[in-house]
This record gives structure tokens, C-alpha cells and sequence, in this order.
């Protein structure tokens, strides 16, 4: 399976779209390795690339509306849009591969697609960065399917699949995919010699039973379609897990100006948003005689320990024409799935009055995901 350190060029070659056309063999052409210095095209404004179509699209526009980040989309015709809080940035709409492309390119400097499309496109190249590893939508896994019946009725591993007689210099496994770069590689480092891959416009699922394909490769959700048509995922057969990720062009962020100080930004908010999912802020009164006796109740505790310990702070009250202080108000952040067991022990400690809202942003003194960044960039 691959991992992140796999990660990161367009395909020397287009992947051939028209019905079915055949891979010879399991070599694969080299990853273009681009200079280091080599310029990036001259322009003034920041781009931006978001995908054109589809969920992803629906979803990405959705965080980053979330995110106080709403794209403004004056013609829905046009493929170019504006992100009012981002100064000097253009989005633009694009296939999810040509994004990964025109990040290479230099024609785009920051865009969010699958971490599939980034592996298969950007094969290993470092211009590539992940900025943003895991934007928590678009979940899905590359996997290799075959049939339940037949001569794979007792196959359950790729293991199996790989000791099967049946293949041959003369008779390959024949793997219907549209990741005719990630295909190959995972085939290769897992052992499987005799395989030839072949793509094709539409469902891959119906491959098998024409008899074009003994098995395919392809973008698993719940796996619903693959047992509709009678297909199954097998133990070893997962090539890559994928979700929605924010990546960029190294070059990019090192020669053009300001688009460093807008992916700082674009992950600030990003990471505050993500962090804040779930997470509710609880606050109540309590009687005591300190702060600290109120604070060491809270504690003992194990759901009120909140994100770094709970804040409280003295509720003033007026008796007699006098200011005095009989209760003290107590405030921790709360996952959801522990909300009423914190209430429960709220209320066992002498918690009234208690409120709940959920969080919208958890900002932290820096994300550390920027601090790895700033490293990849040896700046």
C-alpha cells in the first residue's frame, strides 16, 4: 500500500481514453524530476484550482464557505471565480487531474483534489507538497477488485492472486484501471509479474463479466457497486487511501509573491475549522470557596479536562450594596461523543446553569503542519 512518502508529474504520455486499449507490460516511464530552478511563469496574481464537477466540488466549496473562505462565483459559466478575503487570488475551476498538471506547469500555485489524483498525476515529483494532508471529506481507497466466482471464487489475498498457475508470460492478469501509474508500481513493488493493464470511458465494474478484464482497479467507497456486480476486495488489495487534500507548487511558494503568506492563511483557517468539528464549549456555574477548589473538583473529573484544563474565572454578584463572589464560572471544550457523560459529571460536582455551543474555530499559538512546511521549503 502506498503511504505519503510515495507521493508526488503528468504522465509522459495521456492516458488513452477511447474504449479499451491495452498496456503491454509493467514498465513505466520515469518520473520527470524538474529543476529546482527552473522559473515559474510570469503573473502577478495567485491561482488557485478547484474541482470543476461533482461532490468534490459541491464539498470543497462547502469547507471552504466554512472556513470564512466562500468562493464568489459571478457566472456560473465561467471556469475563473474570486475569493474576496484572499487578496490578488484567482480560483479556478478544473478537472482534478489537470490540476495536479497545471501545478507542475507553474500555471497554477495551490489547488485541493484526492490524494489520488495527486499520486497518480503527480507521480512522486517534488514540486509537489502536501500542505494539507487531511481536509476530511471525499474519503475513498484505490483498490483491486476481482470476481467472487469462477477461478477467484477461493482467491481472498493478492497473495493467492499472485500464486494463481493461470497467469502467464502468454496469458496475463488482465487489471481494467484508469491509475495507469499507480497500477503498474503497485503491481511491481507486490511481486505480480505477468499483468497487463487497460482503461476505458465508464464503469470498470462491468469489465470482468464481459470477459475484457480479469480484474480491475479502481476508487472504492462502501464497496456497495463492487458487490452489485459481483466483485470483491482481497487482503493486500489496497493501493493507496485517499481524502480530499490541499497541496501546492514548491516553486511556487518559494518565487512568486504572497503565495507563501496565502497558503499560511488558507491552513490557519483550515485547521482551525477541521480542529473545531465536533467539539462543543460547556460552560457552568459552580459554587466553592477558590478558584483553585473549584478547579481541582472539575479535575478529578476524567471528561472535564478539556483541550488544556478548564478556565475559571469568579461570577460576580451584589448582596447588601457589596460585591461578592459566590460562585465561579467554569469553561472546557468537549468532544461531541462525551457531551452528557461531562454533564453528568458536571452536575455530580455541583454544576448548574449549564450552557452548551458548539465550536466554529480552534486556533493554536501556530499549527504545526505549518511548521513542517516552512521545513520542507528550508525556510
Amino acid at each position: 500500500m502506498l503511504t505519503m512518502s510515495h507521493l508526488l508529474l503528468p504522465l509522459h504520455a495521456s492516458v488513452k481514453s477511447a474504449t479499451w486499449c491495452c498496456y503491454a507490460s509493467l514498465s513505466m516511464p520515469e518520473a520527470q524530476v524538474l529543476n529546482g530552478t527552473d522559473r515559474i511563469p510570469h503573473r502577478q496574481e495567485i491561482r488557485l484550482g478547484l474541482p470543476s464537477k461533482g461532490r468534490m466540488s459541491s464539498d470543497t466549496l462547502e469547507l471552504l464557505k466554512d472556513c470564512q473562505l466562500s468562493v464568489k462565483h459571478v457566472n456560473p459559466r465561467q471556469y475563473v471565480a474570486e475569493i474576496p478575503q484572499l487578496s490578488n487570488l484567482e480560483v479556478w475551476f478544473q478537472r482534478p487531474k489537470d490540476i495536479v498538471r497545471k501545478l507542475l506547469s507553474g500555471d497554477l500555485d495551490l489547488g485541493i483534489v484526492g490524494l489520488d489524483t495527486v499520486s497518480e498525476y503527480g507521480q512522486s515529483n517534488k514540486d509537489l507538497i502536501l500542505v494539507h494532508e487531511a481536509l476530511e471529506y471525499g474519503d475513498c481507497h484505490l483498490s483491486l477488485a476481482i470476481p467472487q466466482y469462477g477461478i477467484f471464487e477461493n482467491i481472498n489475498s493478492l497473495e493467492e492472486l499472485a500464486k494463481m498457475p493461470q497467469w502467464t508470460e502468454d496469458k496475463p492478469l488482465r487489471v481494467a484501471t484508469g491509475f495507469t501509474y499507480l497500477g503498474p508500481k503497485f503491481m511491481k513493488e507486490n511481486g505480480l509479474k505477468h499483468v497487463v493493464f487497460s482503461t476505458a470511458d465508464g464503469a470498470l465494474e462491468a469489465a470482468p463479466a464481459m470477459g475484457i478484464a480479469d480484474a480491475i482497479l479502481d476508487l472504492v467507497s462502501s464497496g456497495t457497486t463492487l458487490k452489485e456486480n459481483n466483485l470483491k476486495e482481497i487482503e493486500g488489495g489496497v493501493v493507496l487511501e485517499s481524502q480530499a487534500v490541499l497541496v501546492a507548487s514548491r516553486k511556487s511558494m518559494i518565487q512568486r509573491k504572497g503565495v507563501l503568506e496565502t497558503t499560511h492563511e488558507m491552513l490557519e483557517r483550515l485547521e482551525a475549522h477541521l480542529r473545531a468539528i465536533g467539539q462543543f464549549t460547556v460552560t457552568a456555574n459552580m459554587r466553592g470557596s477558590s478558584a483553585e477548589e473549584v478547579a481541582e473538583r472539575v479535575l478529578s473529573q476524567p471528561s472535564l479536562a478539556g483541550l488544556q484544563g478548564p478556565t475559571i474565572s469568579p461570577v460576580f454578584c451584589k448582596r447588601d450594596g457589596k460585591i461578592t463572589v459566590e460562585y465561579y464560572a467554569m469553561v472546557i471544550c468537549v468532544p461531541k461523543k462525551a457531551l452528557y457523560k461531562s454533564i453528568q459529571q458536571l452536575r455530580a460536582i455541583g454544576g448548574s446553569g449549564v450552557l452548551i455551543s458548539p465550536l466554529t474555530y480552534i486556533f493554536d499559538e501556530e499549527t504545526p503542519r505549518w511548521r513542517q512546511l516552512l521545513s520542507e521549503l528550508g525556510l
